[in-house]
């Protein structure tokens, strides 16, 4: 049975990881056969929005560990536990915590640095010649993970593949339902909700994403 490690980044599509992406991603991963361990960066998440509204909620703080536990049910350790040796594979699901809290995309944009322990979790993953999937938005960080000319896709927003370009990544256009695969660097990609109109939608390319990791693996 392949083990796989999922890195979330707290609990919400606003400030953590997006919940159906997340479960879809479980889902998938039991039905194709394989295990998973749930980790997450024990520190502050950078803000906190209101999920009603859609608003900052100002003075309020959470732990992006101790929300991610919520999507894991309790089942989940602190990343700098992680050994890529006791993995098969890597996927991280999407949310705008990825670009926030995994990352500082959402406010240095092409300028972004991976969050230490996520960057060097997942170099270790890579160096191992073992699979790496990232979903949605967290594809912004391929190029900081992989070096220049990792292909890879976040769909067709504009914004975020010229993001992509600057830092040395080589964006594909994508359907919802499709995967873009880097074959030499193992790593899949799919768009999710950067593109997903519904979760059906999105359950489609997150599956293909999954089986595609796991054929790698």
């Amino acid at each position: 049975m392949k083990n796989v490690a999922l890195i979330l980044a707290g609990c919400g599509v606003y400030d953590g990881s997006e919940i159906y992406e997340s479960v879809l991603t479980m889902l998938s991963l039991e039905n194709h056969e394989a295990s998973y361990q749930c980790f997450a960066p024990d520190l502050e998440q950078m803000h906190v929005v209101n999920h009603l509204s859609g608003e900052v909620a100002e003075g309020e703080r959470r732990n992006v560990l101790v929300e991610s536990a919520r999507l894991a049910r309790g089942r989940i350790k602190n990343l700098s536990e992680a050994s890529a040796a006791d993995f098969d594979a890597v996927i991280v699901p999407g949310g705008f915590g990825v670009a926030k809290n995994l990352s500082d995309f959402a406010s240095k944009g092409a300028e972004m640095c991976v969050q230490p322990e996520v960057l060097n979790f997942i170099q270790a993953v890579h160096k191992a010649n073992k699979p790496v999937g990232l979903i949605c938005i967290a594809p912004t960080m391929a190029a900081k993970i992989f070096g220049p000319g990792v292909k890879c896709t976040i769909g067709s927003d504009v914004d975020t593949s010229a993001a992509i370009t600057a830092m040395g990544g080589n964006h594909q256009v994508c359907a919802v339902d499709e995967v873009c695969i880097d074959e030499e660097l193992k790593l899949v990609t799919t768009p999710a909700y950067m593109l997903a109109g519904s979760i059906a939608e999105a359950a489609r390319g997150i599956n293909r994403c999954v089986r595609e990791v796991l054929n790698m693996a």
